[in-house]
């Protein structure tokens, strides 16, 4: 049995991914949960993320021939706005309950950003169903949108799949703006338009279902100027946003991250484009990881004592023993 290890999460809207093993080295054991933790009047529930987290550590470490979990990072959506009971009781209970003596707590724009970029200056994208831009300068975190669907998340998935619907709406009524395309494309997938603010509005993951129109609106973009021109506008907005938190000394690295740059060229292109205008002194990189790559780098630097991310209580929260 080997030493202390490190348990690594990343808590997101498919519930938890995990990871355990030894600093230093690639995670030695893999699980997951399906089901999100849940939030509430109190923000993100803490007993709720332990009931799922404590079994499936538990097993993982015993699978892994882990004699403890010393260092445990969690990174969590919605922690910089709902992280206040887990930053309260979360440390306690993972000392009591996995023997926890190095904790930290991120936002999973954090984990996004380390997990592409690792532990140095720059800036990150990070687009899924939304959208949210993160930088530093390893002083301070700096962050712009990821505001929701209704606030911001501008150049997201939902945003993106809003726009194509909108353009749909448009050709069904015949005002300007609209695209023939994109209608059909909204009928192959929504049925008869006249039906579909009554299947998007009651919904609770409309995000989701506004996102998943995404690809098609991408799919359109080379032979329809309007699809075209609703990804050139999401990737203006995306530059924009990493232009408000990339350092401003020397010539910082940029990522983009996420499920939504599967689409691909159809909006990469823009992106790339757009970053070029915004940030011409930036080079964009490829992303070394995901979230919960970045929860394990979190991880090593915390148990080897060098950590030099900015410890900033609703981005990333360092708790030790």
């Amino acid at each position: 049995m080997t030493g202390a290890g490190y348990l690594a999460v990343d808590s997101g809207g498919s519930g938890l991914r995990v990871a355990v093993g030894v600093p230093g080295r690639p995670p030695s054991a893999r699980g997951e949960s399906r089901e999100p933790v849940r939030t509430g009047a109190r923000g993100i529930d803490p007993a709720h993320l332990m009931a799922q987290l404590v079994p499936l550590a538990r097993e993982l470490s015993t699978r892994a021939g882990l004699g403890g979990l010393g260092t445990v990072v969690v990174g969590a959506a919605g922690f910089a706005t709902l992280g206040d009971a887990l930053r309260a009781e979360l440390p306690d209970l993972l000392a009591r309950e996995l023997g926890a003596r190095s904790v930290a707590l991120a936002a999973d724009a954090v984990t996004a950003y380390v997990g592409a970029l690792g532990p140095r200056p720059g800036a990150v994208v990070a687009g899924g169903t939304g959208l949210i831009a993160i930088g530093t300068d390893l002083r301070r975190w700096h962050r712009a949108d990821g505001w929701g669907h209704l606030l911001g998340d501008c150049g997201g998935g939902a945003w993106i799949g809003r726009a194509g619907l909108e353009a749909a709406l448009r050709a069904h009524d015949g005002r300007d703006g609209g695209s023939a395309p994109l209608r059909v494309a909204a009928e192959e997938q929504f049925g008869p338009l006249p039906g579909l603010p009554g299947l998007l509005y009651p919904r609770s993951d409309r995000p989701a279902l506004l996102a998943s129109f995404a690809p098609r609106v991408a799919a359109c973009a080379a032979d329809d100027p309007v699809a075209a021109g609703i990804l050139r506008a999401a990737a203006r907005a995306m530059a924009e946003s990493a232009a408000v938190v990339c350092p401003a000394a020397g010539t910082p690295e940029v990522a983009l991250t996420g499920g939504l740059f599967n689409m691909g060229d159809p909006l990469l292109v823009a992106v790339r484009e757009e970053l070029a205008h915004r940030l011409p002194r930036a080079r964009l990189v490829p992303a070394g990881g995901d979230p919960l790559h970045g929860c394990v780098r979190i991880a090593d630097e915390l148990a080897a004592g060098r950590l030099t991310l900015p410890d900033e209580p609703t981005m990333l929260h360092i708790v030790t023993g």
